[in-house]
């Protein structure tokens, strides 16, 4: 019975121990399903890891004309708009059709520019998201959807890939809607969030190839069909 006292403080000990581990689980998990877009940019040394991974972009994607036809008394074009993977250029990871009435042609993103608070290396970097594309005779409201917005872009699939789900789902349908922060833009370190139209008038035999700078400008270059 001597060492009764002792084997009391053992379990006592013991229990506080489980409890602390148990609490600590809880708090992690209470933090990750109640985080907010702000902690994720500020506490997240992977998200931050991964920005500064991001490679050189430079060719995005394009678009071709399949066809351009009058129809009474209109020109209807149909185009082809193809986006292409990060890590090859012969690579397509979307492909998508649209009919517009007319020739001039809208394409619609959207940008996030990080700068040295983010970006480890103190390079500058940008994200994009395709949204929609329209016709000179239609508003952007009644554009057609290139992606989802909100979701993953096709062309970042893995990029978050050591965030958990939640952390990773969070980002990708918050991040946009940082533009209407602009105090939270800069203690991030995110220079801006934007949308980017560029439009141009099509003809067949050409083909517009999309183009970003590390800087988010996005622009198209007109080559031949070969």
């Amino acid at each position: 019975m001597a060492n009764s006292p002792k084997i009391r403080r053992f379990f006592n000990y013991l229990t506080i121990l489980l409890f602390a581990a148990a609490a600590a689980y809880f708090a992690r998990g209470l933090y990750h399903r109640s985080a907010t877009i702000h902690q994720l940019l500020a506490e997240n040394k992977h998200l931050k890891q991964a920005i500064t991974n991001l490679t050189h972009e430079d060719q995005i994607g394009y678009a071709k004309v399949i066809s351009q036809q009058r129809s009474n008394g209109r020109v209807l074009t149909t185009i082809k708009f193809v986006e292409t993977a990060r890590e090859d250029k012969l690579k397509k990871i979307l492909e998508k059709d649209y009919t517009i009435q007319g020739d001039i042609i809208h394409f619609d993103a959207l940008i996030v520019k990080f700068g040295d608070e983010m970006v480890m290396n103190g390079q500058e970097k940008a994200l994009y998201i395709w949204r929609r594309v329209y016709g000179e005779n239609m508003s952007p409201e009644d554009g057609m959807a290139i992606e989802t917005y909100g979701g993953e872009p096709q062309r970042y699939k893995g990029l978050l890939k050591l965030l958990m789900p939640r952390e990773k789902e969070l980002f990708w349908s918050s991040i946009w809607q940082l533009a209407n922060d602009p105090d939270k833009l800069n203690q991030y370190g995110i220079k801006a969030v934007y949308g980017n139209v560029v439009y141009s008038k099509l003809r067949e035999g050409l083909i517009y190839v999309f183009k970003i700078t590390p800087a988010g400008q996005l622009y198209p270059e007109v080559v031949p069909d070969m």
